[in-house]
């Protein structure tokens, strides 16, 4: 009888069956069917607050408004952000942790049941050809011996199946697993493979027996039997979902904690950008000298520092420019003062020149009255210039008194001698009264109606009416339109002054309440000093109203007054 002793190839690794795994063929507990103790799911993570942190505070000024909530805000998306992070973290290190603890389980149990299996079946004296009685008791004692529990085993020898259970072979044993152990028939060798059947996982071994024919001659003869060894791996299963779970289980409260230091970091780092808003707000509300309170060598701390240099380098130059239109305004101020005196002086000697001009010879009587015109357009300078000075200086004040205000632009009218029908006619809404300044409503309807006639071409219209909530008692439309203008309840009044020249250009409608602006290539060239509108619209901002210019789609340049009863 020779001995039947199982031999591993020299110098090869035992577990070498195809699939590039260390620990068998395929994926393990089955070929290609998944990893059975993977687990694909991922963390739930718990979503940041995005409210903005409401006790920030200012140096110089804090915003009457509440902090708007934005769901979608920088707090937000930094939570989530450190939240992220975190649970990258978290899954990485417990991915990592449970492939290697899954790993050394099975390694240290695969490694057990190879090890003690190949030790039993190296002392098996096996008669050849087998006996099939004795080649049974001979598996179910090695059946009884299995570690770290108890095995199946399988004999094959040619034909002849034989098992310590009550089945000859196995549905576990894949025929690539016995490919392998009737390979290489001259270094033959154990190889073993895990395998899933039917959601319960396998460690299957296969060691093929063989005999020496020389004493301690190394190489050894496969005979054509081979033990086979099946033993579940429930327990490691288990072990495996437990970690599993716990690490699922332990992710959720590492998220929780971690939610902590990701608000106290937005906090901080949205702090400076709370001053920062803070900040660029007063100062667009006029308050220059505000700045920010900068500490630290970060980028946010650089971010203030940059604000703060450049908010000092505004605010001097604001000042500088506020200091210069002082002087400016203050020339302009005292310039006209000083140039009434002597202008009064001129007005008194050109007025008895014009008296004296009829007995002048034609070209001296011509100079006279140029001179006495262009003195008098001086003077009215002057008196403009005065006027604006006053308003830069929110000197101008207003001395209101109930008025009617149909009889006010009548006086106006008459008092400049606008009286001819074919150039103004005046469209006026009898019975209404107002609270208005005399003088400085004198002046809003004189100049409205003196640009009219001087830039557009007869007829100037002047319409007055009442607008209110309770509906329009007059008509807005036509420049020379029906002369419809009520009386009713209103809450606005409304001067209308219209011409029926060419209009004003598009370009130059923004530019027509500016001082000194005379740029309309379509009107004629102006005689008046630049200023009328000016001091319109400044006179009508002092009464609480608005001007507008606008022209009529049927022609013409129309100005519209609208002042608050």
């Amino acid at each position: 009888m020779k001995t039947c002793v199982p031999r591993e190839e020299p110098g090869r690794d035992t577990r070498d069956l195809p699939g590039g795994t260390p620990y068998g063929t395929g994926d393990p507990y089955g070929t290609g069917t998944g990893d059975a103790y993977g687990s694909g799911g991922g963390e739930t993570s718990r979503r940041g607050d995005g409210n903005g942190d409401a006790d920030g505070r200012g140096r110089a000024w804090r915003s009457p408004r509440r902090l708007r909530l934005r769901p979608f805000g920088l707090r937000t998306r930094l939570v989530l952000a450190f939240l992220l992070v975190a649970a990258v973290g978290c899954g990485t290190t417990a991915a990592l942790t449970y492939r290697a603890a899954r790993s050394a389980i099975l390694e240290q149990t695969q490694n057990t049941a190879v090890s003690a299996f190949r030790d039993q079946v190296d002392v098996l004296a096996v008669p050849l050809p087998p006996d099939e009685d004795s080649l049974r008791d001979t598996l179910l004692n090695l059946a009884g011996k299995g570690k770290p529990r108890p095995w199946r085993v399988y004999a094959e020898y040619g034909s002849l199946r034989v098992s310590s259970t009550d089945r000859p072979t196995s549905s576990v044993i894949t025929p690539e697993l016995r490919a392998r152990a009737h390979a290489r028939q001259d270094t033959p060798h154990t190889s073993f493979q895990r395998v899933v059947k039917n959601g319960v996982p396998y460690l299957t071994i296969a060691i093929p027996a063989v005999f020496i024919t020389r004493a301690g001659e190394e190489a050894a003869q496969p005979t054509g039997l081979v033990f086979y060894a099946v033993m579940e791996l429930r327990e490691e299963e288990a072990n495996v979902e437990a970690m599993v779970t716990a690490a699922r289980d332990g992710a959720l409260p590492a998220l929780a904690i971690a939610l902590v230091p990701a608000l106290i970091a937005s906090r901080g780092v949205l702090r400076p950008v709370r001053e920062l808003r803070r900040a660029a707000h007063s100062m667009g509300r006029g308050r220059l000298d505000t700045r920010i309170h900068a500490k630290g060598s970060d980028e946010l701390a650089d971010l203030a520092r940059t604000f703060n240099e450049s908010a000092a380098e505004l605010e001097r130059s604001v000042t500088e420019l506020r200091r210069a239109e002082a002087r400016a305004r203050r020339f302009a101020s005292d310039v006209s003062h000083e140039l009434r005196t002597p202008l009064a002086g001129m007005l008194a000697v050109t007025e008895v020149l014009d008296e004296d001009a009829e007995g002048l010879d034609s070209d001296t009587a011509r100079a006279v009255r140029l001179i006495s015109a262009e003195t008098v357009k001086l003077a009215v300078l002057v008196e403009d210039l005065m006027e604006i000075s006053r308003f830069d200086a929110r000197a101008a004040e207003l001395h209101t008194d109930e008025v009617d205000v149909a009889d006010c632009v009548r006086k106006t009218l008459i008092s400049r001698r606008w009286t001819d029908p074919g150039q103004v006619h005046a469209a006026l809404g009898e019975g209404i009264r107002a609270r208005l300044d005399p003088r400085r409503f004198d002046v809003v309807v004189a100049n409205l109606v003196g640009n009219a006639l001087r830039h557009g071409r007869p007829l100037v219209t002047v319409r007055v009416y009442t607008d209110g909530s309770t509906g329009s008692t007059g008509s807005t439309g036509g420049a020379t339109g029906d002369e419809g203008a009520g009386t009713g309840e209103a809450g606005v009044l409304v001067v209308q002054v219209s011409d029926r020249g060419p209009g004003i250009h598009p370009d130059v409608l923004p530019h027509v309440f500016e001082r000194f602006y005379k740029a309309d290539p379509a009107r004629a060239r102006s005689a008046g000093s630049g200023l009328g509108l000016a001091i319109t619209q400044e006179n009508v901002r002092l009464h609480g109203g608005t001007v507008e210019a606008a022209n009529h789609p049927a022609g013409g340049a129309v100005f519209t007054v609208r002042i608050p009863l």
